[in-house]
């Protein structure tokens, strides 16, 4: 009788994790945004398992400077929220987020292609965005963020 190979499984106290870094000076938005999805995720490690946090953390430099294509899309994509009260639902396009909060467009943009449970949202916690060079994390040593 044959015995069937076993898949490795991570668990939460085995995995190591690294940081990377990238800028996103003229980078695609949705581009940029699936990369670092991936990598928050763990889908670049062959250790991947889907219900443990095996991913790595992110720190993007210069978030506000994406590149956006398109020609109408500044004016017609929309970002919506809600506070729950009667007349409550707010709506701002992405030419106003970027002058506003210009983080908060890729950190949209990457949420949406995580998976939507509790895993996600510490996730989530891994990416830090900032808008100019500079960043709290010189200690961690960071990398630059691995092509597919």
């Amino acid at each position: 009788m044959k015995t069937a190979n076993k898949s490795y499984l991570a668990k939460a106290e085995d995995v190591e994790h690294k940081w990377f870094v990238v800028d996103a000076t003229d980078q695609v938005l949705g581009r940029l945004a699936v990369r670092i999805a991936t990598v928050l995720m763990g889908k670049h490690k062959p250790t991947y398992t889907p219900h443990v946090d095996t991913g790595d953390y992110v720190v993007v430099l210069n978030a506000g400077h994406v590149k956006i294509t398109g020609t109408r899309k500044p004016e017609q994509k929309v970002y919506q929220r809600y506070s729950g009260y009667p007349g409550g639902q707010k709506e701002i396009t992405l030419k106003r987020m970027l002058e506003l909060h210009p983080e908060r467009v890729l950190q949209e943009a990457v949420r949406r292609m995580l998976p939507k449970n509790k895993l996600a949202r510490q996730m989530l916690k891994k990416l830090k965005l900032y808008a100019t060079d500079h960043h709290p994390h010189q200690a961690q040593c960071p990398e630059p963020l691995p092509l597919r």
